[in-house]
């Protein structure tokens, strides 16, 4: 064609509207008014997905091999590997090729003919009135990858095959690929142009998809999404139809037809179908959220029948737990330092600990010891049992690189089963431990027999307070050591302090006390080895400390260093640590079993000991395993300084350990100090009643807001962030 006839043809393209600018018509609801109406579904269901893949990858490859050419559409051929197209793949294209054949024809005739955008694309949307609205952007834009492709394909391997070459020169490429530099800002412009309409096609693609089960119309993003796709079919097709024109009207007229008006139409399509796609995009995010509850919400209820129904073995549970697919290897063995699979836990008592990347080294030591002195001593059938470590994290935070490294140093300091990374354990699961094992951050110990059900809501109390002893940690187990057990001082120092155990086999007084004013400890243990010389009784003393405040406690034990004081004292924060985890241990042991009644004498010196050491201070006497007094430290110490002027010639007739608790009753029961408890929202099974040990009357519950600056809190409260649901 000469250059007068081109300039003809250009001009009849112009007059027919072709180039007609994006915003001309401004009204969405009317440029579809149309196509909505004659919109008619036939129910046919097409999975288009292995279509768009072969359309992608006919984009993908569209690209110059020579140096400075254009790119293709959707990325670099070289980063491409080749494919393979199973039969199921090409079902859905043998079903629908004349279609596409026929889009292809009908964009080339009318862009010829001079036939406006609007008119050829809604001339489209009439041929497939039949497709729902995935399948008709598929299929326009399959259309236009034959033209595109075929394009390519030819710049490609005209200068190396024959056929190519003739059919080149038909379509005037050798004079196109001459201007290739020249021509590359306007192929970059198309390639953006159809890059944003196969991210248009797979949003509108994944809106169909979405499950049927979980979204329906009465969810406003839904509804809003479903009016709203028409509209991104539209001009996802009337984008289409722009490129598809491009290609055309440069191989049948020539390079000279690219003028700045194509470019200018191609730019406003671009940014239109951008402000679709983020349009689009935000509905699906409020999709997929709802639907993320729905799914989240079914799990939660799906856990909790899957623990009120028997089974044959434990798999099902551990699966809904940890893990359910078998794609991936879900533990992380701490012996073999190597991923397996749940089938080690298979018809084993299963032992689930549930804690925070926060857990200390002090209770993993512990834990570890009790673990490995359990397998030790258990009989053969009996230790087939496994601890696994699930790492609870808050859903909603960043997984950051300091997250990592703190998580993946607690795994290595674990000999037992971990899984694999925190992100296996889904929000449901979350949801289920805290509604129904009450997990608030701070570990525990689920214990799960054979066949799943659970044997135990916490078993880390009883490991505890009885280590190795209470195997096989089951809430049977629990019940009959408490039966056994009696208000005796082992009970509170057994596995803490060898020569405390020592002193109670040689029948010594005992002296155990805490707090956090040097002042008080200072005048104590001057006044209680007076009173112990005075009496000659053979007095042993140990500075327990607090269960919080560990930098005011060393203090306390650098003052009995520096001033020589005659007591002993645990030098290890462990010791001390353990001593108050022991008793607090105590208490929920009793509680979690529901044994709170007011006839129980253990629980009520255990609440008492607590109580007094929120107070400020506290002591406990005995004499070899018999406690004598457990107490207040003001009142223990008043009763010691009253000793010459009260209860001397007391003790002279009855002994000392009679005088002393008979005085020391007579002076508490004039102060009569309160007593209080605090349970750190992170506890769990906080009690809704509770009854004072000392008048036994219901305590008022009470609110504390505490900050400790000496000591580190790091108490997540996501908890309050993920509360299952109410339905």
């Amino acid at each position: 064609m000469n250059s007068i006839g081109k300039l003809g043809a250009m001009q009849q393209l112009i007059k027919g509207g072709r180039m007609m600018p994006a915003a001309a018509i401004s009204d969405d609801s009317i440029l579809v008014k149309k196509i909505v109406a004659e919109h008619n579904p036939e129910g046919i269901e097409y999975d288009v997905r292995p279509l768009l893949q072969i359309v992608e990858d006919v984009l993908i490859r569209s690209t110059l091999s020579s140096e400075g050419a254009t790119t293709g559409a959707l990325g670099r051929v070289d980063h491409v590997e080749d494919r393979s197209y199973h039969p199921g793949q090409t079902n859905t294209l043998e079903a629908l090729s004349a279609k596409i054949d026929r889009i292809s024809c009908e964009i080339s005739y009318k862009t010829l003919g001079g036939v406006d955008a609007h008119s050829t694309t809604v001339g489209i949307f009439d041929m497939l009135t039949i497709f729902k609205w995935d399948v008709k952007i598929v299929l326009a834009l399959a259309a236009f990858a034959l033209t595109y492709g075929e394009f390519w394909l030819l710049a490609q391997i005209h200068d190396k095959n024959q056929l190519a070459k003739s059919m080149a020169i038909l379509k005037q490429l050798p004079s196109i690929m001459e201007h290739a530099s020249s021509l590359k800002p306007r192929f970059d412009t198309l390639n953006d142009l159809v890059r944003i309409i196969v991210e248009v096609t797979k949003c509108v693609i994944e809106f169909h998809d979405l499950p049927s089960q979980y979204i329906t119309q009465d969810i406003t993003a839904y509804t809003t999404a479903y009016n709203y796709i028409p509209v991104a079919s539209y001009w996802t097709i009337r984008s289409i139809v722009a490129c598809a024109a491009q290609i055309t009207s440069l191989t049948t007229l020539g390079y000279e037809i690219f003028t700045s008006t194509d470019a200018w139409e191609l730019s406003t399509l671009i940014f239109k179908l951008k402000n679709i796609i983020d349009h689009l995009r935000q509905l699906l995010n409020s999709c997929h959220e709802h639907i993320g509850k729905k799914m989240d919400a079914e799990a939660y209820q799906m856990l909790r029948d899957l623990f009120s129904k028997p089974h044959t073995d434990n798999m099902k549970v551990l699966k809904a737990l940890i893990y359910a697919q078998d794609d991936i290897l879900p533990l992380y063995d701490g012996v073999t330092k190597k991923r397996v699979s749940l089938e080690p836990l298979r018809r084993k008592n299963v032992l689930l600990l549930f804690s925070g990347m926060e857990i200390s080294t002090d209770e993993l030591l512990i834990l570890e010891q009790i673990y490995n002195e359990s397998k030790a001593h258990a009989p053969r059938m009996e230790s087939r049992y496994e601890l696994v470590w699930i790492p609870i994290v808050d859903p909603n935070s960043e997984w950051t690189e300091l997250k990592k490294k703190q998580f993946e140093s607690v795994q290595e300091n674990m000999s037992w089963y971990s899984v694999h990374h925190p992100s296996l354990i889904g929000k449901p699961v979350i949801w289920f431990i805290q509604s129904e094992w009450k997990y608030k951050n701070k570990p525990i110990l689920v214990v799960l027999d054979p066949q799943g059900r659970v044997s135990c809501p916490n078993a880390i109390h009883m490991m505890w307070i009885w280590g190795s002893a209470a195997y096989p940690f089951t809430s049977s187990r629990e019940e009959a050591l408490w039966k056994e057990e009696t208000w005796r001082l082992e009970l509170l120092v057994d596995g803490i302090d060898q020569e405390i155990l020592n002193w109670i086999k040689d029948g010594k007084y005992i002296f155990l006390f805490g707090g956090d004013d040097p002042e008080w400890v200072r005048r104590f243990v001057k006044e209680a080895r007076r009173v112990a010389m005075a009496t000659q009784i053979p007095l042993e003393m140990v500075y327990v400390g607090k269960s919080n405040k560990r930098e005011q406690v060393q203090k306390i034990i650098d003052t009995i260093i520096r001033d020589k004081l005659n007591t002993q004292y645990w030098s290890e924060q462990s010791m001390i640590w353990f001593f108050w985890t022991r008793l607090q241990s105590m208490l929920f042991s009793k509680l979690q079993l529901k044994q709170t009644d007011d006839d129980d004498h253990v629980m009520q010196e255990i609440k008492k000991l607590l109580s007094y050491e929120k107070q400020g201070g506290w002591i406990v006497l005995a004499r070899g395993s018999h406690i004598v007094v457990n107490g207040h430290a003001t009142t223990g110490f008043q009763t010691l300084v009253e000793f010459d002027a009260v209860w001397k010639d007391h003790a002279d007739r009855e002994g000392f350990e009679s005088a002393f608790k008979n005085h020391y009753d007579k002076v508490h029961s004039i102060v009569s100090p309160c007593c209080r408890f605090e349970f750190s929202h992170a506890m769990g099974r906080i009690p809704e009643r509770l009854t004072c040990p000392e008048c036994r009357r219901n305590m008022h519950v009470l609110t504390t807001f505490q900050c400790c600056h000496d000591e580190k809190i790091d108490e997540d409260f996501f908890v309050s962030t993920v509360t299952p649901p109410t339905n």
